[in-house]
């Protein structure tokens, strides 16, 4: 053994000793870094495995407090019941460890779609520390891994979604597995709504199904699995959505403007963006009915999606845009190059403004102008993209001449 092997041995040993002291800390101290919506999946967790009401208030939030959080309302669970497998099992730990944990997961779930995603929209193999980096830096995702947020989990599925769809071309199996993949996007189905609406043309169009039934296999798993400890948890969760309270739909969207705007009663105004999203995917459908590719496509789909939102679209889930982020820092597969130097200073302006938004602590409605703002520079984007193909052309054609 060499003496450098032997020092990188003594490094990454002193550096394993460090991380367990702090780790250790960190367990006996629930005041450092103290649990903040992480409780939310931990409590309800909790009573699912214990055949309890996960989306009941009155039992998540003593459990809530006695993890250290403080508060006198219970942080629901809204996410759908075919959820609960995902975090269930966070229950059979301590609220600690299981934090601990869970901020371990995301942090590799992060770094797993930092990496495929930037491999997989056309990125250089030797720049991809420049897609970590975005990732890790983008103000969403510190939303998201500081209070322990379940949204990546959707990153997740949209870019498992992108590797099968590779992976189908030359062995079409592969699109059952990108069906299933797309029930980690499900988890808060509402932000990603044209997925759902392309997909099922896809299956229409150029008889896609296994995709279709791949998605609804395991979707169907996945809800029939809390049915084992709770049989009535779907039947609670109705009932707690029936009775939301209205400050709840009150996000950073559209529908809620117009509902502020013209009176909050009208709960129909919610879904106003939705009716526009569905417009616009098809006429794009149309645009791109030859060209289809999700690779190319499932950038702008999410960011459409989730800027059409009919509710929820949070800070923290703003991460569900970064396939977009990443196809503009990218820019032209063909040039293995970085984005334009105007879309990348929009991208950094738009972060900043994140930042300056979270410490001046204005709230969560303050980011309603973030993806339309993305999306305005994605289309800016396709835009010079365009005109580099149209002018790219007419040379081509003469060096063919």
């Amino acid at each position: 053994m060499t003496s450098r092997n032997v020092l990188s041995l003594g490094v990454l040993a002193l550096v394993g000793v460090l991380l367990a002291g702090q780790v250790r800390q960190l367990l006996a101290d629930p005041t450092v870094w103290p649990p903040d919506d992480f409780v939310e999946y931990w409590a309800a967790a909790k009573l699912a495995l214990n055949g309890q009401n996960p989306f009941d208030e009155s039992l998540l939030l003593p459990l809530q407090q006695h993890a250290g959080r403080d508060t006198s309302e219970a942080i629901m669970m809204w996410n759908p019941p075919w959820s609960l497998p995902v975090v269930l099992p966070l229950g059979l730990l301590s609220a600690r460890e299981a934090q601990l944990l869970w901020l371990l997961i995301h942090l590799v779930v992060t770094g797993f779609c930092a990496d495929r995603a930037w491999l997989l929209l056309g990125g250089a193999r030797e720049r991809r520390w420049i897609g970590w980096t975005v990732a890790f830096t983008f103000l969403p995702t510190v939303f998201a891994l500081s209070i322990g947020q379940i949204s990546m989990f959707l990153v997740l599925g949209a870019v498992l979604f992108l590797e099968c769809e590779r992976r189908a071309v030359r062995n079409r199996s592969w699109e059952y597995c990108a069906g299933a993949a797309t029930v980690l996007v499900a988890i808060k189905p509402h932000l990603a709504y044209l997925l759902w609406a392309g997909i099922a043309v896809d299956a229409l169009v150029r008889g896609r199904w296994r995709v279709l039934v791949g998605g609804a296999v395991t979707g169907l798993a996945c809800a029939l699995i809390p049915l084992a400890f709770n049989p009535d948890v779907w039947h609670q969760y109705a009932d707690a959505m029936g009775n939301r309270p209205p400050a709840q739909w009150l996000s950073p969207t559209l529908g809620s403007v117009l509902r502020m705007a013209f009176g909050e009663r009208l709960f129909r105004l919610q879904f106003v963006s939705v009716g526009i999203g569905v417009i616009w995917f098809v006429w794009y459908r149309w645009t791109k009915r030859n060209t289809w590719n999700w690779t190319e496509q499932l950038p702008l789909l999410l960011l459409v999606s989730f800027t059409t939102a009919p509710y929820g679209a949070w800070p923290f889930d703003m991460v569900l845009l970064l396939p977009a982020v990443f196809a503009m820092v990218i820019g032209k597969r063909s040039e293995r190059g970085i984005g334009s130097p105007a879309i990348l200073a929009g991208l950094l302006a738009v972060n900043l403004g994140c930042l300056v938004i979270n410490l001046l602590q204005l709230g969560s409605f303050w980011f309603l102008w973030v993806s339309p703002a993305i999306l305005l520079l994605y289309t800016m984007h396709t835009f010079r993209a365009s005109e580099s193909e149209i002018g790219r052309a007419p040379r081509t054609a003469a060096v063919t001449a």
